[in-house]
């Protein structure tokens, strides 16, 4: 197996797949990309039984079709650190793999491509297109209420569902939860709910651009599959189920707060200063037509902001972990911000004021 191709062209196919392989791992072979050459075209793949990723990209001087697996980190790190413009010759043979640029030459160790592991033939359920840059926005507004790490696995990823004509992401930790939503033109779209891992998360965000360009989803019942011109990213779906959102949202809060958004995350950001580390409670005072910030911590130090709101009714005191409502801030491009409460000991609705695509829901602190 040999073939030619340019730094340039190999190493951004090269990064994109490597980004699926573990460092450490018990089965070596997950270490290593698999290269395989069909005709004149190379196609790179990377796994970790759990997201699958494969791209493609011209070469020249193939001899004839093959493939091998070698080391992910090692290859990257090579050719990345070749000079710009440059060529590679790449060829193996037995267990070994050489690649040559102008003077440098290296020679790693493979392993059989038969024992690389694929991800089984499946059959899609549901399949829309949509734009890479509606995809990852919508992505982009729940991603950070994913849970990490918690036992109730189900939680350690995103919802997707589709539903009459709409995609709806849902994200949480059992203390907030992100849900938005984007409108998918695919007549008789069915109804079905499923749940992308983290990592499935955090490399599909890394891998959508943005510029607009057209992406095809395919959904089955143990996987999910995003493909564009240049990738295929595949991930298996988490087996379990994520609870009914819809119950989580509240209804009937009276009291309705709107702020600007630069000028509350500004003021949350400065009150966190002097916010217990642990806890990151912040405590929030509304009286007519003005919120009070307040901020202490276990050496008696404190931050008090006040900042001018529109609100009319009464007063009320309740209290946040800071870093929850940063993130909703941080990720809302509305210039306003819609808080609905009802008391000091139910959860806080946040939406922004002009924008009903996405909505956010953070339980209270007792401070």
């Amino acid at each position: 197996m040999k073939f030619n191709v340019s730094r340039d062209a190999f190493l951004k196919p090269l990064q994109v797949v490597s980004g699926a392989v573990e460092r450490r791992h018990t089965l070596p072979i997950l270490s290593n990309l698999l290269l395989q050459i069909e005709g004149d075209r190379l196609r790179l793949t990377g796994t970790d039984l759990e997201v699958e990723l494969v791209s493609s990209v011209a070469v020249n001087g193939a001899g004839g079709d093959g493939a091998v697996t070698v080391p992910a980190k090692k290859l990257v790190d090579i050719v990345r650190s070749l000079p710009e413009d440059s060529n590679i010759e790449f060829s193996a043979e037995e267990d070994k793999a050489f690649v040559r640029s102008g003077r440098s030459k290296f020679k790693l160790s493979t392993l059989p491509a038969d024992d690389f592991p694929n991800i089984d033939d499946w059959t899609s359920d549901i399949n829309f297109v949509s734009d890479q840059v509606v995809l990852k926005r919508l992505m982009e507004k729940t991603h950070f209420s994913m849970a990490n790490q918690d036992v109730r696995y189900y939680l350690n990823g995103m919802l997707f569902e589709t539903d009459n004509g709409m995609l709806r992401s849902v994200a949480t930790d059992g203390h907030r939860l992100a849900m938005s939503s984007c409108a998918v033109e695919q007549p008789g779209l069915a109804q079905k709910q499923v749940i992308v891992p983290r990592k499935g998360v955090v490399e599909l965000l890394r891998l959508l651009g943005e510029e607009e360009a057209e992406v095809s989803v395919a959904i089955g019942n143990n996987h999910i599959r995003i493909e564009n011109e240049t990738i295929v990213f595949t991930s298996k779906l988490v087996d379990g189920r994520f609870p009914d959102y819809r119950r989580v949202l509240p209804s009937g809060g009276d009291k309705i707060v709107v702020a600007d958004r630069d000028l509350l995350r500004q003021a949350f950001g400065r009150a966190s200063i002097l916010s217990n580390e642990k806890f990151r409670g912040v405590r929030l005072n509304l009286a007519s037509g003005e919120l009070c910030i307040t901020a202490t911590n276990p050496e008696q130090e404190q931050a008090e902001e006040v900042i001018e709101v529109d609100y009319q009714g009464e007063e009320l005191e309740i209290g946040f972990n800071v870093s929850y409502l940063l993130d909703v801030l941080n990720n809302v491009d509305d210039n306003e911000i819609r808080f609905t409460l009802a008391d000091s000991n139910s959860s806080a609705l946040i939406e922004p004021n002009h924008d009903d695509s996405c909505c956010y829901v953070v339980m209270p602190m007792r401070l």
